[in-house]
Order: C-alpha cells, then structure tokens, then sequence
C-alpha cells in the first residue's frame, strides 16, 4: 500500500475514533421528557391520593389529573448522541444540566427544596379549596427557613410561630419584612414568638398556637443586595390549622406545580356531584392561600403527557398559556385559568357541555 494511502487512511480511522469517544462522551445536558399523570380524585399504588377524614365526603367521577416532568437524575450525564436524540425529539426537551442542578447546590439539596416547595404547595391546595367552600380556616405566620450566618440562625428557628415584630401584631409573612426594614443595618429588632414545638402541638389539636409569646432581639445585617436594608435572615411563611384531616399521599413527587389540580380535588370530594361530569381533565399551577394560580416549567412537556393518558382538557396557568398553545397536542384544549374560581368556572362549562363558553389558550403572535 502506498505511504500516502496508508497514512490517509490512518488519518481517517483516527478521526472516526476520536468523533466516537466525543458522541458517548458525557454532555453538559440533561433532559426533561413527559412523566406521569395521577388522578387526584382517585388511588394511586394502592392509596387514595386524597384521604379525608372528620368531614362528610362525596363520589367523584372523572379525571382531575396533576401532571409531571420526567428529569434524568443528578448524576446522570447524558452522552453526545442522547443529548442529539433529545433534541430530534418531539416529545423530549433536552437544557444544560446546571439548569436542573446548579452547580451551587447538591443533588439533596435540590430534592430537599422540591420536598419542601411540595408540603406547601399542599398546605396552599387545602387553604384555597377550604375557603373557596367557605370553611373556616386558622391560620399564622411562622419562620419559614433560617439563612446559615445570619444574625438569626440560633435565636429562631423554622416553625416558630411569629405573634408580632417590635410589639407590632403581624397577619401576613409580608407583615414582617415591612417591620424589620423600618430599622438600619445594625440596629436591634424584636420577634415576639410561640417556638416550634408549641406551635407544632396546636396545630395538631386544630387550634392556633396561642399563650405567652417569648421575646428574641437580633441585630440587623445589611442585605446582600442592598446595603441600605436591614434583615435578620429569615424567610417567613404561614401555617395552618385545619378543621378535619386531609392527607394528600403521592410520593415521588417533588415542586409546587400540583397546587391547583390537588385543590379542585379536595373541593369536588367535599361537595356534591361531580366536577368534571366524568370527563378526563389535567392541569397544572402553582396555587397560593388565595387561591390564585402561578406559572410552573415545563409546560409543553406536561400537555404530552397529559394527552398520551387520554386528557381531553388542559387547565393551563394563564402565564403559561401562549408558550403551551405553540405547540399543543392534537386533540387536547387548553383552558387559561388564573384563579381557583376560573378552574371551578371551566368544569362548569366542561361538565355541562358548553365548551365553546372556556376561555382557551392563543399563541404569542409573532
């Protein structure tokens, strides 16, 4: 063979090898696909995903399904080839893994956060179903998370029920943040508290935690991103005591975007006849004490999975309407709420056939 062949063809080989390594080597990308839908108003492994208990229940029929996102795991490093795939697929999207797991973050740290976003997410679902019925619910404002180093790490703690702020009573989580930036950086605030295990104690027996409230006094810091403002370094939220039990069973499931679809199932058991008129209807969104309902990711990605289980409605947060109606699953409407009483309007409309009255999603125009 002639040199110049044969060191053409060694050239060639050598490429060949090198461009095979690259495509399974591992990728900077991770990909997000379709996960499953569950039925809020029906079992799931075995369990009733909603369980009440105390308060007189109904039959319902239909779907009321909350929707999922598949995600590769943390550790998980998808090759060159998969990420291409990924990206030739319909029903796949494929983003740098940093986006799903950033790099400041451990992987239990994140589950951790998407354990926590889910408990809330269900304690708003109850408060928002309960009150849309005109139940009396107890509520409270408490210390969310304490940020490590700040002037409150040690003296409160996630839980304590928060009575007042320099001897002002608060009723909102916002109530505290508005006290505690009326000082300068440096200067001494007060929290008048019901510490955790106390408070924890009340809400067990349904009640508001209450009695005599201890005083902590923490000094100020300036905040990160402005020096002007005092903080003390807590997240503050709320709390909550039921007057029956509702226990929302779904493990492996993580993040807040099941709010709005675990409300409307608490509010069809409580209530009499069906919501859905035994029709097969999913969503999604985040839903607050309010009853209002927040944007989620991965929306596209849900509608496929949705339509794949047989879903024939999309209750789609109104933020996220114009990104879903780009590329909708064929067969499948996607209504646009923004309220619990938006959702409730559209399985009336749903449930009695006037599907023409639903407000549904547009596209962006371009």
């Amino acid at each position: 063979m002639p040199r110049r062949t044969a060191t053409l063809l060694a050239a060639t080989l050598t490429l060949m090898v090198m461009v095979f390594v690259l495509a399974l080597a591992p990728s900077p990308y991770a990909e997000m696909s379709p996960g499953p839908t569950v039925n809020t108003l029906g079992d799931h492994d075995g369990e009733p995903v909603l369980r009440i208990e105390g308060r007189k229940t109904y039959p319902a029929t239909g779907n009321l399904n909350m929707t999922t996102v598949r995600v590769t795991g943390a550790d998980y490093r998808m090759s060159f080839v998969e990420a291409v795939a990924g990206w030739l697929s319909g029903n796949d999207a494929v983003v740098p893994h940093d986006t799903l797991y950033p790099q400041d973050k451990t992987a239990e740290e994140v589950d951790q956060e998407n354990a926590e976003e889910f408990t809330a997410s269900q304690e708003s679902a109850k408060v928002a179903a309960l009150r849309e019925l005109d139940i009396p619910v107890r509520s409270w404002v408490i210390v969310r998370t304490v940020v490590k180093d700040s002037p409150a790490e040690g003296e409160l703690h996630a839980g304590d029920a928060i009575v007042a702020v320099d001897g002002t009573p608060v009723a909102e989580p916002g109530d505290v943040a508005k006290l505690v930036t009326q000082h300068k950086p440096g200067e001494e605030t007060t929290f008048s508290v019901i510490p955790a295990k106390r408070a924890q104690a009340a809400k067990k027996a349904g009640k508001k935690p209450s009695g005599r409230a201890e005083d902590v006094t923490i000094t100020t810091m300036k905040a990160p991103d402005d020096p002007r403002r005092a903080m003390v370094g807590i997240q503050a939220g709320s709390d909550h005591a039921f007057p029956f039990e509702i226990d929302i069973k779904l493990a492996d499931v993580g993040g807040p975007s099941a709010g709005l679809m675990f409300s409307l199932g608490i509010v069809d058991k409580l209530t009499k006849g069906s919501l859905t008129g035994g029709k097969f209807v999913a969503g999604t969104g985040t839903i607050d004490d309010g009853g209002h309902v927040g944007p989620i990711g991965g929306v596209g990605l849900k509608t496929i999975g949705a339509r794949q289980q047989g879903a024939e409605f999309f209750l789609t947060p109104k933020e996220n309407c114009a990104t879903a109606a780009a590329d909708p699953p064929e067969g499948l409407t996607l209504v646009e709420v923004a309220t619990i009483d938006d959702a409730l309007d559209a399985l009336t409309d749903i449930r009695e056939g006037d599907t023409d009255q639903l407000k549904t999603c547009r596209a962006a125009k371009s």
